[in-house]
């Protein structure tokens, strides 16, 4: 294997070793503007750690878009476990631990990076905190109230990490009260919000050359819906309710495939069932560009995803967040959280395309950034003596 090298007074060193690790399309597509500017720079040697829902057709192999975008990958690990409950969430968890120790410690990167609240990033903080590996997690600090396993991950992994590069103040100021030195804390805004900055001034891609054939989708929404723990039961109804309730209104749907989580499958018997409705059209995996001009092109996004709250406001677009997912969450005006009924669906539909509502999600901002963060965290990775903070000293006592 070939790694990049850097001239040190007239001699050949090797670059700094970043490893990343990605095992889900949706954080993959955070980080993606990091890695490239990583991965154009001289002196860094970026490889990726493949592992979970990249490598399965139920989630669209989204490994293709990784070798797509040119990355180095220093390994792919089938770790998923696809049998949709708390366990198989478990279970993959430790199959990503089992196969990457080794490949890691081999390696012997300087610097582990990783992204978010599922379980690979608790593998991360744990590769590093057992292998003496310096380790930044991103987008730590957040906090949701809808009780999902996922927010007490993401703090477990803060906990676990050397260095965080968080998108808010109000992130640090938690990650301060769990405990974390604030010169272990940068906050930048969220590097996802890069790319919906670069595409909101790109051309938009005509629907009608993008969709299916025989979709009729003028006037579209975006639906990104994921079930949550406690509405886990429930997820295929919501689910269905959401649908129905845009026919309803008349109003289409570009809808996404759920993610990994428990609960998923039901969902995905849902989408089985509609797949043919002319008012909708399901994809599990969009080219990032096609994904940004459908996004942007949108009239609203309904469902329960993250990017209502973190990214929607760069567009700027309106965002019907359904059940608990996402509640308490730190996000702007464009928001509207409405309960799983059909009649609140409905109701927040209508509040949503109202041309009072409308006009107001043109005047915000979004709190998130402004779209400079992939090159503030760039340099952040760069200038930091992260070796130096790998011993977490502090009593939380004293802070």
């Amino acid at each position: 294997m070939t790694h990049k090298e850097k001239t040190t007074g007239g001699h050949l060193s090797p670059a700094k070793k970043i490893l990343a690790i990605t095992a889900i399309r949706s954080d993959y597509d955070l980080m993606s503007g990091l890695y490239r500017l990583l991965d154009k720079d001289p002196d860094t040697d970026l490889q990726l750690l493949v592992a979970g829902a990249h490598l399965s057709a139920a989630y669209g192999n989204s490994v293709g878009l990784i070798k797509k975008d040119g990355f180095t990958i220093l390994m792919e690990i089938e770790s998923l476990i696809s049998a949709d409950s708390p366990k198989s969430r478990l279970k993959s968890a430790s199959i990503l631990l089992q196969n990457a120790i080794d490949v890691v410690a081999r390696w012997q990167p300087e610097l582990i990076i990783y992204a978010g609240d599922r379980e690979d990033v608790l593998i991360g903080g744990l590769l590093g905190a057992f292998l003496a590996i310096p380790t930044v997690h991103f987008f730590g600090g957040d906090h949701s109230k809808d009780g999902h396993t996922d927010t007490v991950i993401r703090h477990a992994t803060s906990k676990l990490s050397t260095f965080h590069v968080v998108s808010a103040e109000q992130h640090k100021q938690r990650l301060i009260k769990l405990g974390e030195a604030p010169e272990r804390i940068a906050v930048t805004g969220s590097i996802a919000l890069d790319k919906f900055i670069e595409a909101s001034h790109a051309p938009a891609q005509d629907i009608h050359s993008i969709a299916p054939q025989g979709k009729q989708l003028d006037q579209y929404a975006m639906l990104i819906f994921h079930p949550v723990d406690q509405e886990k039961q429930q997820a295929a109804a919501i689910f269905e309710a959401i649908l129905l309730t845009l026919k309803k209104s008349g109003i289409p749907a570009i809808v996404s495939y759920p993610n990994t989580d428990p609960g998923n499958h039901l969902i995905i018997e849902k989408i089985k069932q509609y797949e043919h409705d002319p008012h909708f059209w399901f994809y599990t995996n969009l080219e990032r560009s096609t994904f940004l001009s459908l996004y942007r092109q949108a009239r609203f996004l309904i469902g329960n995803s993250s990017s209502g709250i973190l990214e929607a406001a760069s567009i700027p677009l309106a965002v019907i967040n359904v059940g608990l997912r996402q509640k308490g969450r730190y996000c702007e005006g464009n928001v509207l959280f409405c309960e799983t009924g059909a009649d609140a669906i409905e109701a927040a539909i209508t509040q949503a395309i109202s041309p009072e509502f409308q006009s107001s999600v043109k005047k915000i901002n979004n709190p998130y950034g402004a779209g400079n963060s992939c090159t503030q965290a760039f340099t952040v990775l760069k200038t930091t003596d992260f070796a130096g903070m790998l011993k977490k000293t502090e009593d939380p006592l004293d802070l």
